[in-house]
């Protein structure tokens, strides 16, 4: 082939042009137009799901808080008309013994704190699982997973758990409120809060103790009802038993008319008897039923005053089962101190034993 055929070759086939390489594709309106289509017939046939789920969620919420609402004024309203018993009984004898008011009323609120709160959690709880369920969500996992976290939290806070129920049942029973005597068995004194968990009490020497709701195993209140005032009095064997007896009711008598010994005491000092009987002492006991909390109170004045009316009836107190009784007319002091010597007396066996022997005289000897 010649040169010139080549190169007529060559020419003949075009060469590439940039703008045919880089040629976009522009949108028309035709193809906005199907799309626009295509979204609402998408539209129109999933609307009326969306407004079944919308209109779903919107009547499980209203409800939710509408049952919520008349939940907690229920709630409420009980607890105003437990308080409103609670003054209502304070006129009464049977509400001055047994009904604190400020201690119902702090119950009541702690109980209704409770209430509302285990109402909220479980409306709200239930509410909203079932909005979840309303948009298709599978709720297995979910609980799964929620009762094992449960149940782990369960194992490594139990006695957080035992806590807390422990001080809801004592608060829902009524075992002991703020300002009540109690001995819970690992601590006793003077219920100062009274928590959900724990427990705060003041000793008998201030101090503060934190006693854990699980740990109390037994309660006794010493602030409920009445209390028990006794003392025991020790008194000589020979002295005259209607004598005791007629001066501790004068005591008695006396004792109960005088102001604040009148509010104190809650029934009459009675003298119970002779509580027992020893070769050189009697023990006489008195009694008397008082305020809850005042009983230490009354046995101190009752002792004060048994003193000085047994002082000047010249009746004497001894100090206890096997008191020494002193003899009044004995007149050597010593002698109830020493120990008697076998010695002291020159006259006794004793003393001729150790006394040397005289030498005989012989009957030949005197001649």
């Amino acid at each position: 082939m010649s040169l010139p055929a080549v190169l007529t070759a060559a020419g003949s086939s075009p060469s590439p042009t940039p703008s045919e390489s880089a040629t976009t594709t522009v949108p028309t309106l035709q193809d906005a137009q199907e799309s626009a289509v295509h979204t609402a017939s998408w539209v129109e046939q999933n609307w009326s799901t969306w407004l079944a789920i919308g209109l779903k969620v919107l009547l499980v919420v209203v409800i939710a808080v509408v049952l919520r609402k008349i939940v907690l004024r229920a709630i409420t309203k009980f607890i105003d008309r437990m308080n409103r018993t609670v003054e209502s009984a304070e006129g009464t004898t049977l509400g001055g013994l047994l009904v604190n008011a400020e201690r119902r009323r702090q119950r009541s609120q702690a109980i209704g704190s409770v209430l509302r709160s285990v109402a909220s959690f479980l409306i709200l709880g239930t509410a909203a699982l079932m909005v979840l369920s309303s948009f298709q969500i599978d709720l297995a996992p979910l609980l799964a997973s929620a009762g094992v976290a449960g149940v782990a939290i369960g194992f490594g806070a139990r006695n957080l758990v035992t806590d807390f129920l422990s001080g809801v049942f004592m608060i829902l029973e009524d075992q002991y409120g703020v300002g009540d005597t109690i001995d819970s068995g690992v601590a006793s004194g003077e219920v100062v809060e009274v928590g959900l968990r724990v427990t705060k009490l003041r000793g008998a020497s201030g101090e503060i103790w934190y006693v854990r709701n699980g740990e109390i195993k037994r309660i006794g209140n010493l602030s409920q009802g009445w209390a028990t005032a006794g003392v025991d009095v020790t008194v000589r064997a020979s002295e005259d038993l209607d004598k005791v007896r007629a001066t501790l009711g004068e005591v008695a008598e006396k004792m109960a008319k005088e102001e604040p010994w009148n509010e104190v005491l809650w029934s009459p000092i009675e003298v119970l008897g002779l509580d027992s009987v020893l070769i050189d002492s009697m023990v006489v006991r008195v009694s008397a039923k008082t305020m809850p909390g005042k009983a230490l109170t009354v046995e101190r004045e009752l002792r004060w005053r048994i003193k000085r009316a047994f002082d000047a009836a010249h009746i004497r107190i001894v100090g206890g089962e096997t008191a020494v009784l002193l003899d009044e007319e004995t007149t050597d002091r010593a002698a109830q101190v020493t120990a008697p010597s076998a010695f002291s007396d020159s006259d006794s066996p004793q003393v001729a034993a150790t006394t040397p022997i005289a030498p005989q005289r012989s009957a030949t000897g005197g001649r």
